[in-house]
């Protein structure tokens, strides 16, 4: 079992180890931990691990650090004949079926509204000649209530032809596309589905507010890399020893607590 790491913790940990201080990377970090476990790769190995591997796909409600700098390549996992993960909300194989995200049994936000939960269930064979055979099968999970997303005017979603065949009890999100608020929508559409948890409109004023992009993914740069790149954008030339040491040390820092 290896808990959700960071380069900082297995720094820490092995403090009287010179190779140790070479790990600047969520997937140093997580390579080094591993090879200190001494696996007998004889025998069947399934490791329960809580990283975030590259390529895997996220949700709302999952914590992102900015750049995808805490991802980690799959390959760390190779003595491993099954790496079950968790922290990624979609089920979902990482690369391979042998390193797979089961996924949560519930949907945490709406991003997840089309994810089909479910258990996964693995039986690992005999091993011979250091192959396991692994068999892999998903048994999916029915909440009693769904999450459901529905957009529309107040007057169609309003409208008993529209509602009288839907699941009215699910989790909603109502997106009303009404080019004026709709005084007490709130109030009238809770009355058909009591569940709503979030009501937002689509129009015109909404669509011309000032939308923030999402930070572009990690191309395998440290998180010092990527601060020394904005400053130099910002202010026209890298930083200098003093600064770099100062803001190297305050991630040292931020990244050794933990969340």
């Amino acid at each position: 079992m290896l808990p959700f790491i960071k380069p900082v913790h297995v720094r820490q940990a092995f403090i009287d180890d010179e190779k140790a201080s070479e790990i600047a990377s969520y997937t140093d970090a997580l390579g080094f931990a591993i090879d200190k476990m001494e696996v007998d790769t004889e025998e069947r190995n399934v490791l329960i691990a809580h990283q975030f591997c590259t390529d895997a796909l996220r949700s709302e409600s999952e914590e992102i650090s900015v750049g995808g700098i805490d991802n980690v390549d799959t390959s760390v996992f190779k003595p491993f004949d099954y790496t079950a993960l968790g922290h990624l909300h979609g089920p979902q194989p990482a690369g391979t079926e042998r390193i797979r995200y089961c996924g949560s049994p519930l949907k945490y936000s709406f991003s997840e509204k089309d994810q089909i939960k479910s258990v996964t269930v693995v039986d690992l064979g005999e091993k011979k000649d250091g192959i396991c055979n692994v068999l892999l099968r998903t048994t999916e999970l029915v909440p009693v209530r769904d999450m459901r997303e529905m957009k529309g005017s107040f007057d169609e979603l309003t409208n008993i032809n529209y509602y009288k065949l839907i699941e009215k009890e699910d989790y909603m999100r109502i997106i009303l596309t009404d080019e004026e608020d709709v005084i007490g929508a709130l109030g009238s559409l809770r009355a058909i589905y009591p569940n709503i948890m979030r009501l937002e409109y689509d129009n015109t004023r909404t669509r011309a507010a000032a939308i923030v992009p999402d930070a572009e993914g990690n191309d395998g740069r440290t998180p010092l890399e990527i601060f020394n790149n904005l400053y130099e954008i910002q202010n026209g030339k890298p930083m200098d020893e003093e600064q770099s040491g100062l803001v190297g040390g305050l991630i040292e820092k931020v990244w050794g607590e933990d969340s």
